[in-house]
């Protein structure tokens, strides 16, 4: 496709600390629905489920949260200077990536990049009681990154992709669902 691809890493930094803000942020777009009490309406109602995280989003320490965003102005800083070598970063889906935008504000697209061979993990039930996907046939997906306000150019680079693997138009067979 003549892309020059070329191996870097993501910035290695706390980011699972840095989870506080995204908490905090999410409690208060949804605060209105946590202070009218309409958060019990919510199905929902374990221990990570939102209601619950915009309930304990309140009593997040402001040396915490103060701590987070400064390791987020890193993250930003470290973003900006991978985006000085590259024009879109290809990651997988299941990575540090999805922490990484929702952070920094980097612009993302998620593709379909075809099916888990027969080396994929079987389904498993997790702690909630609920069946996580997985075994043969089960889609992936690969994310492309792109630079602040370089919309434009990731969907580009997106869309070249698209168009060459044509993994958007499978479909998985009712036997891996």
């Amino acid at each position: 496709m003549g892309a020059d691809l070329i191996p870097l890493e993501l910035p290695k930094l706390p980011f699972d600390g840095m989870l506080t803000i995204l908490t905090a942020e999410a409690a208060a777009a949804f605060d209105e629905l946590t202070r009218s009490g309409r958060d019990k309406l919510l199905t929902a109602q374990t221990k990570h489920d939102w209601p619950n995280r915009f309930r304990t989003a309140r009593f997040i320490p402001a040396v915490e949260y103060i701590q987070a965003s400064r390791a987020r102005t890193l993250a930003m800083e470290q973003m900006a200077r991978l985006f000085g070598q590259v024009d879109v970063i290809v990651a997988l889906t299941e990575s540090t990536q999805l922490l990484v935008t929702d952070l920094t504000g980097h612009p993302a697209v998620i593709l379909p990049n075809g099916f888990r061979g027969d080396d994929a993990l079987k389904p498993r039930v997790n702690g909630n009681g609920e069946l996580d996907p997985g075994g043969p046939g089960t889609p992936v997906s690969l994310t492309f990154l792109g630079n602040l306000y370089g919309e434009a150019k990731l969907l580009a680079v997106a869309k070249a992709y698209q168009d060459a693997t044509n993994f958007h138009l499978k479909r998985p067979t009712p036997a891996n669902w």
